[in-house]
């Protein structure tokens, strides 16, 4: 169970991508708690915090397939340079008016929104980036170990802002994704690879790119079910994270540690997951993996809702941290297996659009609701529908296994 993960590192590039990576995940973290913190000391509004969250997260309903149409035709390493260094300049800007006394809440969603905007470029061109870096047989180590290191940055990022807030301010958490963000791109320029071959049809569109890809998806058995199941759960039970800094304040009396342990505890269990997915080193079963995934999400989410003290949300808190990831990260790791290298941009596009975008719906929608019938009820009937998606789509789970889980060949695996 060791070799995978530590054969991985020997690929040079990868060595880079995930090492310059690791630092910024954990400063994004940070300054995550810190907005999300700002805006409910500016506002006490779950409303407010839905509308934060939405700016973030809802171009990517909108962008991410022409973003993935976009990496298709260009070097994705160079457009994630280019990402990188605008959403370096997003944390600058950040430190920079809170530091004047001038961030209000519409400025914090207006520079939220400059993010959410970048962002679907950022991660098209970044899940491109890494099948070109290790061989296909260290492909599934590679992304379960790249999404560990995120979720354990959940945890230490967290960890670190209840640290530096009571100090420092929310301006302490920008001020260290600056120097994060700085770190990654500096690491991204010593990464360095044959740039893919892209073949195009002479005067096609963008559009036309696009259509194409979402007909590939719509034509594959393996692959719309499962990102089916993930939107749902990405509408309704995942902007719950977003609403953290309500339960902290308003559930829980805890304020911004409170927040902090709710948050880290779910990273720490997002690690769990993601190492166990990344150990486990193997496509067969994550079908399964899946299902029980989204079975387990639920069942913490209720637990979490009915928690009368905050230790115990952190429990279950960690539980739904490890269902969500151990869901997402199976579902990636079936679909980029699979996909030819001239259909990746465009397919792992939309998988971010679900993951990072439909969020954005339920974040609105679910700030709505808490206004008027109180953040548990709403997650509460959120629960309750999950649970009947779940319940309708179980018997096509042996269909989706027999596409999903062959995996595909892919040209050019011994990169390094």
């Amino acid at each position: 169970m060791v070799m995978p993960l530590t054969r991985v590192f020997a690929h040079r590039n990868y060595a880079w991508f995930v090492g310059g990576g690791t630092p910024s995940y954990m400063t994004s973290w940070m300054q995550r708690v810190g907005v999300g913190w700002l805006a409910w000391e500016l506002t006490h509004s779950p409303f407010w915090l839905g509308i934060v969250a939405a700016a973030d997260l809802a171009p990517m309903l909108v962008l991410s397939p022409f973003a993935g149409a976009i990496t298709d035709r260009r070097n994705p390493l160079k457009l994630l340079r280019l990402t990188e260094s605008l959403l370096l300049i997003q944390s600058i800007l950040l430190f920079a008016f809170m530091l004047a006394g001038l961030l209000s809440i519409e400025l914090l969603v207006g520079l939220s929104l400059w993010s959410g905007l970048i962002y679907p470029f950022h991660q098209a061109s970044r899940h491109s980036v890494v099948p070109s870096i290790v061989p296909r047989e260290d492909f599934a180590t590679a992304i379960g170990l790249d999404s560990a290191l995120f979720q354990v940055s959940r945890f230490i990022g967290p960890s670190i802002a209840a640290i530096i807030i009571p100090f420092y301010g929310v301006g302490g958490t920008f001020f260290a994704h600056t120097l994060g963000s700085a770190l990654y791109l500096f690491s991204l320029f010593q990464v360095n690879y044959p740039p893919p071959v892209r073949t195009r049809v002479e005067g096609r569109s963008i559009l036309a790119d696009v259509q194409e890809g979402l007909a590939y998806v719509a034509g594959n058995i393996g692959i719309w079910p499962l990102f089916l199941l993930l939107s749902v759960a990405s509408i309704f039970l995942r902007p719950i994270q977003e609403m953290m800094p309500g339960f902290a304040g308003q559930i829980f009396n805890s304020g911004a540690v409170g927040l902090a342990w709710l948050t880290s505890s779910m990273g720490i269990g997002a690690a769990v997951s993601a190492v166990w997915i990344a150990s486990r080193g193997r496509l067969k079963g994550l079908t399964l993996v899946v299902f029980l995934g989204f079975l387990g999400l639920i069942l913490s989410t209720a637990a979490f809702l009915l928690s009368p003290v905050l230790w115990l949300g952190a429990i279950f808190t960690g539980l739904t941290g490890f269902t969500l990831n151990t869901m997402s990260t199976s579902i990636q790791a079936l679909v980029q297996s699979s996909l030819p290298d001239h259909m990746r941009g465009r397919v792992m596009s939309l998988y971010g659009m679900i993951w990072r975008g439909a969020p954005a719906l339920g974040s609105l929608a679910g700030g709505l609701a808490a206004e008027r019938y109180g953040l548990r009820m709403t997650f509460a009937a959120a629960c309750a529908f999950c649970t009947l998606v779940w319940l309708l789509a179980l018997p096509s789970r042996r269909a989706i296994a027999l596409v999903a889980e062959r995996g595909r060949d892919r040209p050019g695996s011994k990169r390094s």
